[in-house]
């Protein structure tokens, strides 16, 4: 059986119109704009109103990349929404957003925390490349606010709510040349939502200890990626055959700045050649790097025949890395 190459023939992105800035979190807890700014980079946020959920921001997402790849719902053979804020346990959010696009196909969430869409990505593309499916719908999309500790100023001022959808599908020429994912499960305690899950159910005693909100290490999970997003996108671009001077752009998970520049460093690539967004949306997990694809592509970043590298790092611990030609 023939393989064959796999690249994006449609993305779109969304994020919600409520901007929430660093001076409106200094009016909620004990922070202000230079800390947030100099520790993090992060300006300002995306946050969703109380009634929208993820399948309805990933909708506005997927309707955006099937218009970009000029597709109905119909011709979706799959979706698969990566995501730690589904809209519940279950049904899948994939489903809930096959139901809202009026598609006919399978679909499945997939957790990944942060590195969610780079394994998505990877997952989505073997059902392409072995010929089972042509289009697929691969989405990664959060509303972090809902689950953000906003008494907890460690947290609170990083995060942020927004969807990315991509559809996948054969190409002819270029397309992805490598993906890389690991994962490190001893970590898990340092990036987590407690309660919730069938380890400790809701009940009262959860609730008031607050254990449905995001509970993070940020020293360990920092050095952490410090390490790991550089060694996984040279691990990809090792894989495709090339080396740090054949990327044109550099697509890494919009977390902090210094870990984007500990990682561009020890690529030895200039930032000019690194996409930055998340002074504007913070960090937006598994929409994170989508959202930042979509943009790069839609301010003349990207041109065809680019090479591209995107990579994650995120709860689990996982990470993820691909390269992709465009």
């Amino acid at each position: 059986m023939s393989v064959r190459n796999v690249g994006i023939i449609g993305i779109g992105s969304y994020t919600p119109p409520k901007v929430v800035t660093n001076s409106d979190l200094e009016k909620m807890v004990d922070t202000s704009d230079e800390w947030i700014v100099t520790r993090t980079g992060i300006k300002e946020r995306r946050i969703a109103e109380s009634d929208v959920a993820t399948s309805d921001l990933s909708f506005e997402a997927a309707k955006m990349a099937l218009a970009s790849a000029n597709l109905s719902p119909k011709d979706i053979d799959l979706i698969i929404v990566a995501t730690v804020t589904p809209d519940m346990l279950f049904p899948a959010t994939a489903c809930i957003l096959q139901d809202k696009l009026g598609a006919e196909c399978p679909g499945f969430d997939l957790s990944a925390g942060c590195s969610g869409l780079i394994y998505a990505l990877s997952v989505g593309a073997q059902f392409v490349a072995n010929g089972t499916y042509n289009n697929v719908l691969v989405v990664g999309a959060e509303v972090l606010s809902k689950i953000t500790d906003w008494q907890d100023r460690s947290t609170c001022v990083l995060f942020g709510d927004g969807a990315s959808a991509i559809v996948l599908g054969p190409v002819e020429r270029g397309g992805f040349r490598s993906f890389v994912l690991g994962a490190d499960g001893s970590g898990g305690k340092l990036l987590e939502l407690p309660a919730g899950g069938s380890r400790l159910p809701a009940s009262y005693e959860t609730v008031s200890q607050r254990l449905h909100y995001i509970k993070m290490n940020g020293r360990e999970v920092f050095k952490f990626a410090v390490k790991i997003m550089g060694e996984a996108a040279l691990e990809a671009i090792e894989k495709a055959g090339l080396t740090p001077s054949d990327i044109d752009l550099f697509i890494p998970h919009q977390a902090n700045i210094r870990i984007i520049e500990s990682a561009a460093e020890r690529l030895k690539l200039s930032m000019d050649r690194v996409f930055i967004n998340l002074d504007r949306y913070g960090n937006t997990s598994s929409a994170s790097v989508g959202i930042a694809l979509h943009e790069a592509l839609l301010s003349g970043r990207i041109r065809e025949g680019n090479r591209v590298v995107m990579v994650g790092f995120g709860a689990g611990l996982t990470w993820g890395a691909c390269v992709l030609e465009w």
